[in-house]
């Protein structure tokens, strides 16, 4: 009590700055981004999706556009920056890369795909295929994450394939699997989304993700003992 009042009363030592800003860090939890990064994927691969498969007529494509940009993309893309700020280097680069996607998808139809001569549908089918081997392997990734965002992964790579082959061959019926893939797609991120959502909010398992991490030790309380023990050291 009584060094206590002393620091009060003065000026406080150097030495306990590092201290206090361990405790400020510390005490700081920010809110998880994830469910967010989810939300604005699903939506916007499920509008797209709904188009790709021909259960809405064609003729509405431009509507995905906005949203590709403002939801899908740049949304999306704040979501896997703020994964960064927790540490999640998964969410991080799927967030930030699908972001793009969806963001590049938006320059492709708006400014650049009249653009396109020869064969517009190997173009298309490169860049499709490029997205699927992106996707293949963070599904191996996602092996470490949860049955849910797994499902997500699983789909998507199949959604990027068939879209690639319909590209390709100018197929519309392999267009059209890929489509109904790709609401399956949005439906299992939109559960995902809304798993992390409901439990985060109930404190408590209302909605199962299944989690496949193996189980790591906290480094938490290692991060507390250093910070005790710095203040330890440099007390006067």
């Amino acid at each position: 009590m009584e060094a206590a009042t002393i620091h009060q009363q003065g000026p406080r030592p150097r030495s306990e700055e590092p201290a206090a800003t361990g405790r400020s860090m510390l005490g700081w939890k920010p809110a998880d981004p994830g469910p967010l990064g989810l939300a604005a994927f699903a939506m916007t691969t499920f509008v797209l999706s709904m188009f790709n498969s021909n259960l809405v007529n064609g003729k509405g494509l431009p509507v995905v556009l906005g949203l590709a940009l403002a939801y899908g993309g740049i949304v999306q893309l704040l979501a896997g920056l703020w994964e960064f700020r927790t540490g999640n280097t998964f969410g991080a680069v799927a967030f930030c890369s699908f972001g793009g996607f969806w963001i590049s998808f938006w320059a492709l139809n708006v400014f650049y795909a009249k653009q396109i001569g020869g064969n517009a549908g190997h173009a298309i089918g490169l860049y499709l295929w490029a997205w699927a081997i992106f996707t293949a392997y963070m599904t191996v990734a996602a092996l470490r994450t949860s049955a849910a965002v797994l499902l997500v992964f699983v789909l998507l790579t199949a959604t990027f394939i068939l879209l690639a082959i319909g590209a390709d061959g100018a197929n519309e019926t392999v267009t059209h699997w890929g489509g109904y893939v790709g609401i399956a797609t949005a439906a299992a991120a939109w559960y995902a989304s809304f798993a992390a959502v409901v439990n985060a909010t109930f404190g408590r398992t209302i909605a199962p993700v299944v989690p496949l991490a193996r189980e790591q030790r906290s480094r938490e309380p290692l991060v507390r003992e250093t910070v005790v023990r710095e203040t330890v050291v440099r007390e006067p």
